[in-house]
C-alpha cells in the first residue's frame, strides 16, 4: 500500500442560502485556493474527482458544468461520483493506489436551500417500495430516534446535549453556519418538529463547497511539512430496506471502522457526520469511541450540514485539527443515505 497525505484543504463559509453565486463561483475561490496551499503546479495534479447531486441543483449534468471551476486549461483526467465528496476522495485514494497517478484534487458542493432538501432526499430511499411512500429525510430519522429511545440507548436530554456541544463547538470555527450557547432546558421544551425530533436535534439547510488536494508520499513530503497522513480509510453500506436492520446500530460503521483501523492507538478527535443530533450517540458507540475523545470541535453537521460536502468536510475539519497541533490522530466520517445506511471511515495522523 502506498502512503497517501492530505496536503490542503479549503472550503466555502456555509451559509443558509448562497443568495449571489452559482456552483462554479462558490467553487472558483476554493479550488484556487487549495491548489495554492498543496504546492504542486495545476498541470501536475494527476486526477480530478468531485462529489454532488443532480437533484439539488435540480438540472441534469450540473457536475459537468462545475468542471469549469477547474479551468479550461490543462487538461484533466476527471471523474464524479454522484455521492458526498468523501466518496470522492475515496476514488481518488485508490487511483494513488494502483499507481495511475501520484496527487489528486477533489470538491464537492450542494446548494440545499434550492428546493424542499428533506422531500429531495426521499429519492434515496428504494424506488419500489418506499419511495412511493413519500417518507422524508426527517420523518425516517424521527422513527430512527424513537427505536434508540424506546431501546434505552440514550434520551431526549442526551440528544439536546449533543446538540448544545456541537454549537457551542461551531463558535471557534468561522465557517460554520449555526453557533453559540444554548441552554438544554431551553431546548428541551421547544416544540416538537417531527415527534421526537426538535428542531435542534435536526441539520440546518446549508450551501456550500469544499476542496482537497491529496498526494502519494514522496510528492507529499516534496510539498508539504506537515502532512496529515491516511492511515486507513474503508466504506460500507447497510440494507436500504429500513425494516431490514436494526436502526439503533449501525454496523457498517463498525465494521468499516474495524477496517480503517479506529482501535489500535489513542483517538483524539472524531469527525462524525451526524445529521441528526441522535446519530452521533449511535456512531460513537458503533465506532467504540471513549469519552475523552473530543467529538466534532469543528460543530460538525448540526453547526453546518452542506449536502454533499459535509462528510468531506469532516475528514477537511480532522485534517486541519491535526496540522494545526490539536491532535495527533483523528478519525473522520461520512455518511449517506437515509438513518446512515452508507458509512466511511478515515484514519488520519500526523
Amino acid at each position: 500500500m502506498r502512503d497517501v497525505a492530505v496536503i490542503a484543504y479549503a472550503q466555502t463559509p456555509y451559509v443558509r442560502t448562497e443568495r449571489v453565486r452559482n456552483e462554479v463561483e462558490m467553487l472558483m475561490p476554493i479550488i484556487d485556493e487549495v491548489v495554492k496551499k498543496a504546492g504542486i503546479p495545476r498541470q501536475e495534479i494527476g486526477f480530478t474527482c468531485s462529489g454532488s447531486t443532480d437533484y439539488l441543483a435540480g438540472q441534469s449534468f450540473s457536475f459537468v458544468m462545475a468542471v469549469d471551476a477547474v479551468g479550461a486549461w490543462p487538461p484533466i483526467m476527471e471523474s464524479h461520483v454522484e455521492m458526498d465528496g468523501a466518496w470522492a476522495l475515496y476514488e481518488a485514494w485508490i487511483k494513488i493506489q494502483c499507481g495511475e497517478v501520484d496527487s489528486a484534487l477533489i470538491f464537492s458542493f450542494g446548494r440545499s436551500s434550492m428546493g424542499e432538501t428533506a422531500e429531495t432526499m426521499t429519492l434515496q430511499t428504494d424506488p419500489y417500495t418506499m419511495a412511493p411512500l413519500g417518507p422524508d429525510a426527517i420523518s425516517m430519522a424521527a422513527l430512527q430516534a424513537r427505536c434508540g429511545l424506546d431501546a434505552g440507548l440514550f434520551s431526549e436530554r442526551d440528544m439536546a446535549e449533543v446538540a448544545a456541544r456541537n454549537r457551542r463547538n461551531a463558535l471557534t470555527n468561522p465557517e460554520a453556519q449555526l453557533a453559540g450557547e444554548f441552554d438544554v432546558e431551553a431546548l428541551l421544551a421547544a416544540p416538537y418538529r417531527v415527534s421526537p425530533l426538535r428542531d435542534h436535534d435536526c441539520p440546518p439547510v446549508t450551501d456550500g463547497a469544499a476542496a482537497m488536494v491529496i498526494a502519494a508520499a514522496d510528492v507529499a513530503r516534496d510539498v508539504s511539512d506537515k502532512p496529515v497522513w491516511i492511515r486507513g480509510i474503508d466504506h460500507r453500506l447497510d440494507s436500504h430496506q429500513l425494516g431490514s436492520r436494526d436502526l439503533t446500530k449501525s454496523p457498517s460503521t463498525r465494521l468499516a471502522g474495524e477496517r480503517a483501523g479506529v482501535s489500535p492507538g489513542k483517538i483524539d478527535i472524531a469527525e462524525l457526520h451526524a445529521p441528526f443530533s441522535h446519530q452521533e450517540i449511535i456512531l460513537k458507540n458503533a465506532l467504540g469511541l471513549d469519552d475523552d475523545v473530543r467529538i466534532n470541535p469543528s460543530g460538525g453537521a448540526l453547526a453546518a450540514n452542506p449536502i454533499m460536502s459535509a462528510g468531506l468536510a469532516r475528514i477537511g475539519e480532522a485534517s486541519r485539527q491535526i496540522s494545526g497541533g490539536a491532535a495527533s490522530r483523528a478519525v473522520a466520517h461520512a455518511t449517506s443515505g437515509p438513518c446512515l445506511q452508507q458509512n466511511l471511515v478515515c484514519v488520519l495522523e500526523g
